[in-house]
């Protein structure tokens, strides 16, 4: 268990990375540069996640990438519609895929592909920062 310094320490860290992190992921978006925008998107839902993790268990939120584990661990009460974002964008996170699939998912990753994600992804991440105190 964390004390309550650690706790708004952590809190703090993952919440202000988060924040620089959605600033990158809209000039990226506005630089047209779509699969490192949604993998982006992946980074700031993560970061909000797990400083609501802080938040509910007063511990380190544990080293994974899998959001929609992470929202069940910081309790959170999401619609139907924020679970399943979450996981879909948990395929975003491509730090450990294969060269293949990386430029699968890059040819993908055209605007109207993009579009579909990023705009929820802002609306989830305001709302999930709005959650963190």
């Amino acid at each position: 268990m964390l004390s309550k310094k650690q706790c708004k320490a952590q809190i703090q860290y993952w919440s202000e990375n988060g924040v620089e992190k959605f600033k990158t992921m809209e000039s990226l978006y506005r630089g047209r540069h779509y699969a490192d925008c949604l993998f982006f998107a992946h980074l700031i839902l993560e970061m909000s996640l797990k400083a609501l993790v802080v938040q509910k268990i007063s511990d380190y939120s544990p080293k994974i990438h899998n959001l929609p584990r992470l929202a069940e661990l910081a309790c959170l009460n999401l619609e139907s519609s924020e679970t399943d974002l979450l996981a879909q964008v948990s395929h975003f996170n491509m730090r450990t895929r294969y060269p293949d699939d990386k430029l699968n998912f890059f040819k993908k990753c055209d605007k109207k592909f993009t579009d579909k994600y990023y705009f929820e992804v802002k609306k989830l991440y305001k709302k999930l920062c709005q959650l963190t105190k």
